[in-house]
């Protein structure tokens, strides 16, 4: 696979991700396997937008789909997403402190003028 083949392939993966609801979705998922139904109560969405959200990350082969019965069971293929998931969650709170460090300062510096 060539550089910028790998980087587009890599760019698809995080460009599945870059939605609030299939960010949602794989957050419960990396818990336990969820029905729709359990993912739309879980997120307070409708089930088309659910569905929606899951063919997206089942196109990137981020969920795998079990039928039991007339149940879909949904669950993440790769466990290093919750990984994932949990990295950047800590990434996210640095530059949140670091935001909040740059508030209290301007905060210091507007009450010194």
């Amino acid at each position: 696979m060539r550089v910028n083949a790998l980087r587009a392939f890599k760019a698809e993966f995080f460009r599945a991700l870059a939605h609030p609801t299939r960010i949602g979705i794989l957050e419960i998922l990396a818990g336990s396997d969820r029905t729709v139904q359990q993912l739309q109560a879980a997120l307070g969405a409708d089930q088309p937008t659910v569905s929606q959200q899951l063919a997206v990350l089942r196109a990137k082969n981020i969920v795998a789909a079990r039928k039991a019965g007339t149940t879909v069971h949904y669950s993440v293929r790769d466990p290093l997403v919750a990984d994932l998931l949990a990295i950047a969650r800590r990434i996210f709170n640095n530059q949140l402190i670091g935001s909040q460090s740059l508030l209290r300062e301007l905060q210091r510096e507007t009450r010194r003028r």
